[in-house]
């Protein structure tokens, strides 16, 4: 499903037109990227938790040069689900 899909469903299912939908989900998902990237975990119960998680450092191979270069530390967007979640795309 697409953003432009998302917005179409949920205009049809609320009744609300596209164009207030769309500045809702496009706010929402603005809030999520600025709240994840300052480090701040977003959590929605019954739905998952947007966390930041830091990467190790490491050594890793170019095979191309075959040579080594140097990974540094670094943090990473992530999406945990929620356990009903998980439970239902299971099924």
């Amino acid at each position: 499903m697409t953003k432009a899909e998302l917005i179409n469903e949920l205009a049809i299912t609320t009744g609300y037109d596209k164009k207030s939908i769309t500045v809702i989900v496009e706010g929402f998902m603005e809030n999520v990227k600025n709240n994840v990237a300052n480090g701040e975990n977003v959590y929605l119960r019954g739905f998952g938790s947007f966390v930041t998680k830091t990467r190790a450092a490491k050594v890793a191979r170019n095979i191309s040069q075959k040579s080594s270069i140097y990974v540094p530390e670094h943090k990473i967007p992530y999406f945990k689900p929620a356990k009903e979640f998980a439970a239902e795309v299971r099924k």
